[in-house]
């Protein structure tokens, strides 16, 4: 899907902010973050198609490919909204396949779990030279844990009564966001907009209610 609805100025405003970031002699990392539901995986996407019209080249990887395993994520309990928030993921992989081999060698894994198995797979690992752009969706990137690794980072913002909306088609959960059935991830994802305030710390945030007509907000 192409996201055409984005105003080019609000689109060539959002490619001048990764590309006012990129340095010829290391990789430059982009975060796109935003709850569950809020298109990121789309967005970046677009983001790196409209960066390889300009020349660029471009890496995409996705955190959902770093999650835990589900003994770890429902550690706290299966319904725990602090599991979800705090344990969904095995950032300690993230940060030694991913963002260390990016900042030293470029040779980087894309693809570190598979949710299907709950085990870890053998992906083969890529190269990003010097110069690429790196972009990675997903959530809670702006944790205290990865806040820092950001060159760029964009937050789309959308309510949870569209996200859910849209989970529900994809993913047959209740489309009420306030369906006891979702407060594991509703309480969770609302932990982590409290504690880490990634509005507020991101380098531009997009009002990504309609998909098809994303509004730049600020940056």
């Amino acid at each position: 899907m192409c996201l055409c609805g984005l105003s080019t100025g609000g689109w060539a405003g959002l490619v001048a902010g990764v590309v006012g970031c990129y340095t010829p002699d290391r990789v430059t990392l982009v975060g796109v973050d935003g709850v569950d539901g809020s298109g990121k995986t789309t967005f970046a996407d677009e983001l790196a198609r409209r960066l390889r019209e300009q020349g660029h080249q471009v890496e995409r990887v996705r955190l959902d490919d770093y999650l835990a395993p589900r003994a770890v994520r429902h550690a706290r309990g299966r319904h725990s909204p602090e599991g979800f928030y705090l344990d969904s993921y095995d950032l300690e992989a993230f940060r030694r396949e991913v963002l260390r081999p990016l900042h030293t060698d470029g040779w980087y894994r894309p693809v570190w779990f598979s949710l299907a198995d709950d085990a870890p797979v053998d992906e083969p690992r890529r190269y990003a030279a010097p110069g690429t752009l790196v972009i990675v969706d997903g959530m809670f990137l702006h944790r205290a844990e990865l806040r820092d690794a950001w060159d760029h980072s964009v937050f789309l913002d959308v309510p949870f009564a569209e996200t859910f909306r849209r989970m529900a088609i994809r993913d047959g959960c209740p489309a009420d966001p306030d369906d006891p059935r979702n407060a594991r991830y509703v309480e969770g994802q609302r932990l982590y907009l409290r504690t880490d305030e990634p509005t507020r710390r991101a380098s531009a945030v997009v009002d990504n209610t309609d998909p098809t007509q994303p509004v730049l907000i600020r940056g």
